[in-house]
């Protein structure tokens, strides 16, 4: 497996935050969200991708290790995946989500300048279909 610039690990976590955001806003409770399959399978492969940036965020001292919670949720996703409580899963989204992408926010504003637009670019083109994230990731290069 190749080396990856823990940077991409940052902005991983936050394109999987900004489509948790996008999916779930369109449900009013966690039993709405878990019968429509596909945001449910949606919302938790986000949650793996969290998880696992987080596990490496941790690892390079970007995160400190009190996110370690972050990444036992993901393997309870990935080794209990039918024993997953939508209620936490929901009560993670609308209590939890946003605190941690402030975290995330604020680590992406401190990549250097020319690092962090070479990585919006490409996070940027390999979104081009999603508007929602380009037009969220632009506002870096913008702000």
């Amino acid at each position: 497996m190749s080396k990856r610039d823990i940077e991409l690990f940052i902005f991983d976590a936050y394109v999987a935050i900004l489509k948790i955001e996008y999916i779930s806003k369109e449900f009013s409770n966690a039993q709405d969200l878990l019968h429509d399959f596909k945001s449910w399978d949606s919302v938790i492969r986000e949650f793996e991708i969290i998880g696992e940036a987080s596990k490496h965020m941790i690892k390079n001292r970007l995160l400190d290790k009190k996110f370690q919670t972050i990444v036992d949720f993901r393997n309870i996703i990935i080794h209990e995946y039918f024993g997953i409580e939508p209620d936490e899963v929901y009560d993670i989204i609308n209590n939890d989500l946003k605190n941690f992408k402030e975290i995330i926010v604020d680590m992406i504003n401190n990549i250097e300048n020319n690092l962090k637009i070479e990585l919006i670019e490409s996070f940027v083109e390999d979104n081009r279909y999603l508007e929602f994230v380009v037009i969220k990731l632009e506002e870096f290069s913008n702000g």
